[in-house]
Parts: structure tokens; sequence; C-alpha cells
């Protein structure tokens, strides 16, 4: 599910944005950025924006950039929201475009990642994406997972979590408020066999890790800081 914010600060997307190439894994359109003999991979879920948004293609290259591979399939299939169409029906689109199938999806991409080669997985959602990645948190389909100002998450799925995860939250998020990331981090803190870790970032809204502005010095700075604890969880567990 999706709110208004949401739809905050849509990007401008690019095809040919980003260091990188896109090829066909998994039955998706694919952003990959990195070493391909790389026995480590991280996969990036976008918003609902999609996996042309340079910001997102931005940091899949910084990811890169510490040695890791880094797949950004278009989930979408070529149709992201678009708030320039309007006859975009934004009810129709979340129909279309339900997590319980994002979650195959990004299953069919590690399935055809581990057939590469790739021995360990990490998966980063945001808002959308990060209803995806709780999904696959709850499997051994990866090593690590990291959510970054999701959408709903309910306590039964946290309940589920296997993986070592890292919950990275807005204070200003009207869906995923700070106190309900707490209070996940709460239940997964009883998890004794699970790691995990949650942090609100102060003065900034739902999705500014991927929609910040770069003339807005504390947005920038705050999605520095989150790409970095991100990063930093992976370089962790994906080994």
């Amino acid at each position: 599910m999706t709110t208004s914010q949401c739809f905050d600060n849509p990007p401008t997307l690019s095809s040919t944005c980003g260091a990188g190439i896109v090829q066909e894994i998994g039955g998706l359109k694919t952003y990959l950025t990195g070493p391909q003999d790389s026995k480590l991979a991280i996969l990036l879920i976008s918003d609902v924006f999609g996996y042309e948004a340079p910001n997102l293609r931005k940091l899949a290259d910084k990811v890169a950039a510490a040695g890791f591979l880094v797949v950004v399939p278009d989930f979408f299939n070529g149709d992201p929201v678009d708030l320039s169409n309007p006859r975009m029906d934004r009810e129709s689109w979340r129909k279309a475009h339900g997590t319980d199938k994002g979650c195959d999806d990004a299953k069919a991409v590690i399935v055809a990642l581990r057939s590469k080669g790739v021995s360990a997985i990490g998966a980063a959602g945001f808002c959308w994406g990060g209803m995806v990645v709780v999904k696959l948190a709850r499997s051994d389909d990866i090593q690590a997972a990291v959510i970054l100002h999701p959408g709903h998450i309910t306590e039964d799925e946290i309940n589920e979590v296997k993986t070592p995860v890292a919950i990275l939250g807005a204070e200003i998020d009207s869906y995923s408020p700070p106190e309900q990331l707490k209070h996940l981090g709460e239940i997964l803190s009883a998890k004794s066999e699970v790691d995990s870790f949650v942090k609100i970032f102060p003065g900034v809204s739902h999705g500014w890790t991927v929609k910040y502005s770069v003339d807005d010095e504390l947005a920038v700075k705050s999605a520095e800081e989150a790409h970095c604890d991100m990063l930093n969880w992976f370089m962790k567990y994906i080994k």
C-alpha cells in the first residue's frame, strides 16, 4: 500500500543515467553496476517511481564501489508511477503492482544471481520496495536486509523475519511513523536469533534517501548518513 507521501517529489527518470548497464535478469530489465564476477550481490528494490530514478542509480553505483555486484530490477515492467499522466489511476496502479508479486519477481532475480555463482545476497528496499524486502527477509533467500522508509509492515511480518535487518525511518512519515518503527524494533530486539537495528532520522520526510533535493543540505547529509548505514550493514553480513 502507498500513501500520498509516496508520490511526493517525483524524480525525473532517465534510462541512461548511472555508470552501469541494463540487462535482463530473472525475466526483468535490470540496472547492473559493479564487478560482474563478484560473488556478493546487493538487490535494490525501488519505490513507486522505479529503477530509472537517478538518485537510486547513483546509490547503486556507490554500493558497487565497495565491491558488490548491484542489481536494480524494473519490477514495474515499464510502468512506474507517472504523475504527469492525467489518466493514471493510483488505485489501479497499486492493484497491478502488489508487493506479493514483487516478492515473487525478486525471488526469480535471486535464483538467476545464484545461477551465475553469487554466494551471498543482501536486499534493500525503499518505500514500496521496503514492503517487498520484509517479505524476502522471512526466508533464506537473502542474507541481510535493509528497509528504508517503508510502506505498511505488519507485526506478523516482523515476527517471521529470519534475516539480519536494519530499518531506517524518517521523523516525518505519515505511513511508517517513528513510534511504529520503534515498536517493530522492539519486536525484533526480542528475537535473540536475529540481529536488528532501527534508526530514525530527524528532520526528514518519507522517501528522503532517494528523493532528496540536491539543494537541501540537511536532506543530502541525512541521505548520505543513511546510505552509509545501509552499506555498513551489508559489509557486516554479505561476505
